[in-house]
């Protein structure tokens, strides 16, 4: 067993514990507080150009590399190899094609980075807390890449289903091992901590829209719409007064005429 100090234990059990807590009840202060901000605070109608092509090969590209992150995290190796997923198979996937997302991911957001560096009005309704975010995510992402292309396609390899993934799932399981973390390289174990800083800060950015499913509009009931013409037709509406109704009276031989102005 690898000899941990507390310097460690902060690092890989206090930290990503502090930063879960802060995801979730940020969510819900969030959401009961502050509704009318739980928005991606779109920039489309400054600019749109740059963002055709930036914002899909980021959202896309960000799908695949979540997607990849839970295959290689949260799946126990020995599940995949019952599928028939060995490990030559899983290091083609991921390193190859893991690589491919990620450089896609990256060149959206660097897209996107300059976009809202070169438009003035975008970069004008940009604040504190997007410059925050964008710069552990780009960071996540750039730390991520560089870990990927340094050790399995250049390198050796590294193990990190071995190391990384059971400390993951130790933390979930609430189980936390910070041993399995102290020998990890250096550019793997800043991956992490910038990936863990992005969870801890989550809630308080844009953000938060990708917890925005709109599951219940498929449940909403339809919305009527009604015209207060009772001829209900696309007819002009004459101005000024109109001839005053005559309706019946009480008595045979006498009418009454209601006036009625529009």
């Amino acid at each position: 067993m690898t000899d941990m100090t507390v310097f460690d234990v902060l690092l890989w059990v206090a930290f990503p514990y502090v930063a879960a807590a802060s995801f979730i009840v940020g969510h819900i202060l969030r959401y009961r507080y502050d509704k009318f901000g739980w928005t991606s605070r779109s920039s489309q109608t400054y600019e749109s150009k740059w963002l055709r092509w930036g914002s899909p090969m980021f959202h896309y590209g960000i799908l695949g590399v979540f997607a990849g992150h839970v295959v290689g995290l949260l799946i126990p190796r020995e599940w995949l190899y019952f599928i028939g997923i060995d490990e030559h198979t899983y290091h083609l996937g991921a390193t190859w094609l893991g690589t491919v997302v990620a450089l896609i991911t990256i060149a959206g957001i660097v897209i996107l980075l300059a976009r809202r560096g070169a438009v003035r009005r975008i970069t004008r309704v940009t604040t504190v807390m997007d410059v925050v975010m964008y710069v552990f995510l780009a960071g996540a992402l750039v730390l991520g890449t560089i870990a990927v292309i340094q050790f399995q396609v250049l390198g050796e390899g590294y193990d990190y289903r071995g190391t990384v993934s059971p400390w993951t799932r130790s933390l979930i399981l609430f189980q936390p091992d910070a041993s399995l973390m102290v020998g990890v390289p250096l550019i793997f174990q800043l991956h992490v901590l910038c990936s863990t800083a992005l969870f801890l800060i989550w809630p308080y950015t844009r953000l938060v829209h990708v917890l925005s499913v709109p599951v219940w509009y498929l449940f909403r009931p339809y919305v009527v719409y009604r015209s207060r013409d009772d001829h209900r037709g696309a007819r002009a509406i004459r101005r000024g007064w109109e001839k005053s109704p005559v309706i019946e009276s009480k008595h045979p031989k006498q009418k009454q005429r209601v006036g009625a102005g529009r």
